[in-house]
């Protein structure tokens, strides 16, 4: 039996428009378990979405698992330290790539060019705008508060490459994730969307075991949770690495994949 329900968002749960469709917003009403959104996304960009689905006061799991809000408290805030933080933006600034760090609620960009506007397009979310060196003042000055919770790095694929060798030459404290080909993503180490799901078990849902968790996904991010959890399901545009530790492949996400499963499947929820 199902008792909670985890979810990737982007190239998961969204269609083609980046929205939850109907059928989705549907087959999460009919479903009364915990509902969580699990995503690389910041919470503001999450919130949105919880709201079109009636899930506003169920957790979330943001930043691929370094931050777990629940009832407006942070139960894992894992945060990469300011001086790598100061490393990445050297290294964006030698391989001409965009920059953008986040912590909490706030999400810092040196200008409003291709990538930062795509990125509010995506998520509907308005970063503040100001130089790497104010953002990094800010940092500084705020170490009380922890660093990064996540730094992405966007551009050219060729530039990309060498900033991504450079930074691995670095050995530097995060994990490393090339989301696109266009895309880096800089976590902290050690954090991912199943150690995430696990903490707020025990801190949430001390009744549910990781063996009565469905939970979707479509990326590299993904694989350790899809192989965990009692159900672990891609979606048929998911990598193939997720796929091989599926137990199941259900529709592509823009033919709501998640939603079609959920009503196949309801009599594992009764």
């Amino acid at each position: 039996m199902i008792k909670l329900l985890a979810t990737d968002i982007d190239g998961t749960l969204l269609n083609d428009n980046r929205e939850v469709s109907s059928s989705t917003i549907k087959a999460f009403k009919d479903l009364h378990i915990p509902k969580i959104l699990i995503s690389a996304r910041m919470p503001q960009a999450m919130t949105h979405l919880q709201e079109d689905l009636k899930i506003t006061d169920h957790p979330m799991i943001c930043y691929n698992g370094a931050l777990v809000i629940s009832k407006d408290q942070s139960i894992v805030d894992i945060t990469i330290p300011f001086n790598t933080i100061s490393d990445f933006v050297e290294i964006a600034r030698t391989h001409n790539l965009h920059c953008s760090i986040y912590r909490g609620k706030e999400w810092f960009v040196p200008e409003l060019d291709f990538w930062a506007n795509r990125e509010i397009n995506n998520t509907k979310v308005e970063p503040v705008v100001q130089d790497y060196g104010r953002t990094l003042e800010y940092f500084n000055q705020t170490r009380h508060k922890g660093g990064a919770h996540k730094i992405m790095l966007m551009g050219d694929e060729e530039f990309m490459d060498l900033a991504f060798a450079k930074a691995e030459s670095k050995k530097l404290p995060v994990h490393l994730y090339r989301s696109k080909n266009t895309y880096t993503e800089i976590t902290p180490n050690g954090i991912s969307k199943i150690e995430a799901l696990k903490e707020l078990l025990k801190h949430d849902f001390s009744n549910i075991t990781v063996e009565q968790i469905v939970a979707f996904g479509d990326n590299y991010n993904d694989v350790t949770m899809i192989k965990e959890v009692g159900y672990g399901i891609a979606v048929d545009n998911a990598r193939d690495k997720v796929k091989e530790v599926a137990v199941e492949v259900t529709d592509h996400h823009k033919q709501d994949g998640v939603a079609n499963w959920l009503i196949k499947n309801s009599r594992l929820f009764q």
